[in-house]
């Protein structure tokens, strides 16, 4: 069994710095550092991924857009969002990326059924989603993005879930390069836990997913 990764709770932290300090955190570590999560809230900020479409930003409001080195296209992180880092050593726990995204994955669709939230995997785009509707063809909203970046076998960027926000922002997009998408978050589900309370659980989760690698 793996030693659990070091839990840092950094607040609400401008993005480029933090994403500045994963990259270093990457860069020097060694086989003795220690894996760690680091859990946070941005204030709005668009990112896009190295090999997205910047015409994924449908107009302009006025939101920072930054582009990045993680996989995945465009996608929105502002207050009322739990966001966490993982900082792994993909090869010391034997996890290939496919692998890990699964698991992130399946950490947020255990979390939110234990608040009788059904949520799913949409195939060909990494994330979790809700069904909308009760009928056959009904759509399908986003609730959990994610997006990852390997270095020298080193993990880092990571998940996000939408917990209360204000959800206008991805009007402004294709969110994660899906026209149409629409995009829903733990509070209008009836899921009534803060963002804290949220972070601390999807802790657990993804813990618990590390454990099984």
């Amino acid at each position: 069994m793996n030693t659990e990764p070091v839990v840092r709770w950094l607040g609400r932290v401008a993005y480029q710095p933090t994403w500045q300090a994963m990259m270093d955190f990457t860069a020097a570590r060694t086989a003795e550092t220690a894996d760690e999560l680091w859990v946070c809230e941005h204030p709005p900020v668009y990112t896009l991924g190295q090999a997205g479409k910047p015409e994924h930003l449908l107009f302009d409001i006025g939101i920072p857009l930054i582009r990045i080195d993680r996989g995945g296209q465009i996608t929105y992180h502002g207050p009322g969002q739990v966001v966490i880092y993982l900082l792994l050593d993909l090869a010391r726990r034997r996890l290939k990326v496919r692998e890990l995204v699964w698991r992130i994955e399946q950490a947020l669709i255990d979390l939110l059924a234990e608040h009788a939230i059904a949520a799913t995997r949409l195939s060909g785009a990494p994330g979790v989603y809700i069904a909308q509707g009760e009928g056959e063809g009904d759509s399908v909203a986003k609730i959990g993005a994610l997006g990852l970046r390997v270095r020298k076998g080193g993990c880092y960027h990571g998940v996000s879930l939408n917990v209360d926000m204000d959800l206008s922002p991805f009007a402004a997009i294709n969110p994660c390069g899906l026209a149409g998408m629409a995009v829903t978050q733990t509070r209008d589900l009836g899921m009534d836990l803060s963002s804290t309370e949220v972070a601390e659980s999807l802790v657990c989760h993804l813990n618990r997913q590390l454990e099984r690698a």
